[in-house]
């Protein structure tokens, strides 16, 4: 499992996305029961959170104690450094696990292997993540832009993965279908500066160069977009399978 958000950790929890209600009651009304729930990946632990205004008891896990560090205190939530392949809750323990825009990081035999074992019979995986954030054209053609020509070649090659909507990766669960859904927010270009900032490949890109990408586009993006909230969506999508 790779951990490439330890040293923005703070960035992560103030810029990053949600999910929105609707894939949460979809979410709830497939579960058969609401006692235990594992947020695999959990980072700042924002779907653990949510998990845990309907399950008696979350656990949270991710490689990163910086990300952990940014997570929002619950009674119900308990957070652990572990990795997803390997784990030390019991067998057949969780109705539910969760893994939010993580599951192309992991090693899937063994995560998959690690989700059968904890997993009740008849439990629920649910693997989760959002694509390219989408918004009004002008600012959009510079997005995509930074997206695929400045930072494009150091995207990790996992990322691949989410652009095909985790549609290509084996899925041993008995499926259920899942409609798609949408996050959609009103942001300032300062916020999504911000939420930019937090792509891996602008990380790398910065180890590579020196010096930070979105200097290249800081300026244009600021010009169209001008000192007012926009409108912006993030496409979501997910698979949910049994354990049978």
């Amino acid at each position: 499992m790779k951990d490439n958000f330890s040293t923005q950790s703070s960035e992560y929890a103030r810029y990053r996305p949600e999910y929105p209600p609707e894939l949460f009651r979809f979410l709830l009304s497939i579960v058969d029961q609401r006692n235990v729930a594992w947020d695999c990946g959990t980072g700042n632990g924002q779907v653990a959170i949510e998990l845990a205004r309907y399950f008696d008891r979350v656990k949270g896990t991710d490689i990163s104690a910086n990300q952990l560090s940014q997570a929002v205190p619950n009674s119900q939530v308990e957070y652990t450094v572990q990795p997803a392949e390997s784990t030390d809750f019991p067998a057949q323990y969780f109705d539910l696990i969760v893994v939010a825009q993580a599951l192309h990081w992991f090693d899937l035999d063994q995560f998959y292997g690690e989700a059968k074992r904890t997993l009740v019979p008849g439990g629920l995986l649910v693997v989760m993540g959002y694509g390219l954030i989408r918004t009004f054209p002008e600012a959009q053609e510079v997005i995509d832009r930074f997206y695929k020509d400045i930072t494009g070649p150091y995207w990790d090659p996992e990322r691949n993965i989410v652009e095909q909507k985790y549609r290509t990766i084996p899925f041993p669960f008995a499926e259920i279908k899942c409609p798609d859904f949408v996050s959609s927010y009103n942001w300032t270009v300062n916020h999504l500066l911000g939420y930019l900032g937090t792509w891996s490949a602008v990380v790398h890109f910065k180890e590579d160069k020196g010096y930070d990408p979105l200097s290249l586009i800081e300026e244009e993006l600021k010009d169209c977009w001008g000192n007012k909230e926009r409108k912006v969506d993030f496409p979501v999508f997910m698979r949910a399978g049994r354990n049978i």
